[in-house]
C-alpha cells in the first residue's frame, strides 16, 4: 500500500515536471540578467542547498561550491563550463569565513530549514557568506502548494491541515515529515531577514508564484541593494 501511495506522488511530480522546468528556466533567466547587472566579478559561488544542473543555464564559467546535508549530495557528471566542489554542512551554520564568496545562491531552501530562529541563522549566513546573494522561496498564495499540491494548502485551518497531515503519515511517512518541515515566509518576513535586498515577485497568471530577494553592489562597500540592471525583459 505504502508502495503505491509514493507511486501515485511520483506521479503527481511527473506531471508537474515541466511545470516546474519551464518557471526555473524563466527564474534562471532573470538571475543572469541580475548576475550581467551585477558590480564587479563573480567568481566564486556558494550554492546552498543546491544541485549542478541549476547552473547549466548559466554560460559564464564560476568556481561553484555545493553545500547540502549529510547524504543529499550527488556528484553528478554536468556538461556545463563550471567547475564544482561539494561539501556537507548544515546551511544555518556554516564553516567557512566572512565573505568567502562573491555570491550566495539558494534556490527554494530557506523553507526547509526549519523553524523560525533556524530561518533566521540561514539567512544571516546568506549575508554573511558572500559580497552579494541571491534568494528564491516560494509564495503561499500560488493556487497549487508546489510540495503539496493541494490548492490553497496555507488557508486551511491548522486543525486540518494537520488532519491531512496525520492522515499522509499513515501511507507516507517520508513524504509527510518532508511537507510537515515546510515552513513559507511572507513578503514582510522575508523583508526583515534580509534588510538590504531588493525584492521581486515571480508572477504566474497574475497569482504570486515565488519571491527573490537579491543585492546588486558588493555588501562589503556598505551600498544598498538596487534594482537597476533588470530591463524590461524581467516581468515579475
Amino acid at each position: 500500500m505504502k508502495s503505491l501511495s509514493y507511486l501515485r506522488i511520483s506521479l503527481f511530480y511527473s506531471l508537474l515536471r515541466p511545470f516546474s522546468e519551464y518557471t526555473r528556466k524563466r527564474r534562471m533567466h532573470l538571475f543572469k540578467e541580475w548576475l550581467n547587472a551585477s558590480t564587479g566579478e563573480v567568481l566564486r559561488v556558494l550554492d546552498l542547498g543546491g544541485c549542478p544542473e541549476i547552473w547549466d543555464f548559466v554560460e559564464r564559467p564560476m568556481d561553484i561550491t555545493i553545500l547540502n546535508i549529510p547524504g543529499e549530495n550527488s556528484e553528478r557528471r554536468s556538461s556545463s563550463c563550471h567547475r564544482f566542489t561539494y561539501v556537507e554542512g548544515d546551511g544555518c551554520d556554516v564553516a567557512f569565513d566572512d565573505q568567502s564568496f562573491d555570491l550566495v545562491f539558494t534556490n527554494s531552501v530557506i523553507e526547509h530549514v526549519g523553524n523560525e530562529k533556524r530561518q533566521e541563522a540561514f539567512a544571516r549566513e546568506v549575508r554573511r557568506l558572500g559580497r552579494r546573494y541571491w534568494v528564491q522561496t516560494p509564495s503561499k498564495y500560488f493556487p497549487i502548494e508546489a510540495h503539496s499540491g493541494m490548492p490553497f494548502w496555507w488557508f486551511y485551518p491548522a486543525s486540518w491541515r494537520q488532519t491531512l497531515i496525520e492522515r499522509w503519515r499513515k501511507k507516507l511517512p517520508a513524504w509527510t515529515e518532508y511537507i510537515e518541515g515546510t515552513r513559507v515566509l511572507d513578503v514582510q518576513r522575508l523583508k526583515r531577514l534580509f534588510p538590504e535586498a531588493t525584492l521581486k515577485t515571480e508572477r504566474i497568471f497574475g497569482f504570486p508564484k515565488s519571491y527573490m530577494l537579491y543585492t546588486v553592489s558588493s555588501l562589503d562597500g556598505g551600498v544598498a541593494a538596487s534594482s537597476q540592471g533588470l530591463g524590461s525583459k524581467a516581468r515579475f
